[in-house]
């Protein structure tokens, strides 16, 4: 594979962006909110979002292939792929986490599709937003989310073995806890976004450290030899809105939490390269990184004037060198 070619990113490594990559077909759409996006074996990506197609898959050309999922979910939210490219789809609204082979049949579920736990009680789940699968055993991982502040911990067969976490500022506790990754096979980064920052934890729970970030929205690791933590973040409050190099960009960390680089443009709306509301974030073998945008949400529904039409909510940048 191609991936492993590929060592983590440098200070040296450049992005570009692929305007417009998505051939939509006529009569899809994301409604403007593509939320979430994983990369299979093949490098197909998958989009979950929240159009008239949930599931839509597309090949590493923007071509799309198909789209599955209609009338299965409340609200897209979450999406994650393991090696053997089953599907982990964390439906927020739902209140509920699901597992489907490739060939879309469903393994289980997590919870009951509309029933939440109470909120802010730390039970499964009231509002989740993301899942996070360890390569070396399939443990599962769930960030709860909007209507808690706890991570969960299941084995490959969905059994609840573990749940960690409170609201709060200190380490350990969670303001929205938005997202959640692997970091190699012993630890989980958890994006805590109204704290600022990036939280690691071992797979057991025990705090490891925490990096600042501006208000992490997403994150992801590299593939192969690419062990490198992609974060996408949101954009300022409306306080703010217009100050540079406030967030609405990729931010590419260490394992370790130090920052190498970060590309996209500080403002939103202007180019086809700039991002608006980075909420899901992917990396493919050969280093492409792939971004799902709650743009209408985010950004563009509240214009004066919102534009008619799809608005771009997934984009492709790629990486052309280091």
């Amino acid at each position: 594979m191609p991936s492993k070619k590929l060592g983590p990113v440098t200070s040296k490594t450049r992005f570009e962006p692929v305007p417009f990559w998505a051939k939509m077909p006529m009569g899809v759409t994301f409604c403007g909110d593509a939320t979430s996006v994983a990369v299979d074996s093949k490098d197909n990506v998958w989009v979950f979002n929240r159009g008239n197609n949930p599931l839509a898959m597309f090949d590493s050309d923007g071509n799309f292939v198909k789209g599955t999922g209609q009338g299965d979910f409340e609200r897209a939210h979450g999406i994650e792929i393991d090696g053997e490219d089953n599907m982990y789809l964390v439906d927020d609204n739902g209140h509920f986490v699901q597992k489907r082979t490739k060939a879309g049949k469903v393994v289980w579920n997590l919870s009951q599709r509309g029933k939440p736990a109470p909120w802010q009680g730390g039970g499964m789940f009231n509002r989740p937003t993301d899942v996070a699968v360890n390569p070396k055993n399939g443990d599962v991982f769930v960030s709860d989310g909007y209507g808690n502040s706890r991570v969960h911990k299941f084995n490959a067969s969905g059994k609840h073995l573990l749940s960690w976490g409170s609201p709060g500022t200190e380490p350990g506790e969670f303001s929205l806890p938005h997202n959640i990754c692997m970091v190699g096979t012993d630890k989980v980064a958890v994006a805590d976004r109204e704290n600022f920052r990036i939280q690691v934890f071992t797979t057991e729970g025990k705090f490891v450290a925490q990096h600042h970030v501006h208000h992490p929205m997403s994150i992801t690791h590299g593939r192969g030899a690419d062990d490198s933590l992609y974060i996408g973040e949101m954009g300022p409050p409306p306080v703010q809105a217009g100050v540079p190099n406030l967030g609405n960009r990729v931010t590419v960390l260490t394992p370790d939490g130090k920052k190498v680089l970060s590309f996209g443009a500080p403002l939103p709306g202007q180019e086809p390269d700039q991002f608006t509301g980075p909420h899901g974030i992917a990396v493919d073998s050969e280093g492409s990184v792939y971004v799902a945008e709650v743009a209408w949400t985010f950004y563009f529904s509240r214009q004066p004037k919102p534009p008619l039409g799809e608005v771009v909510s997934l984009r492709k940048w790629k990486r052309v060198s280091g």
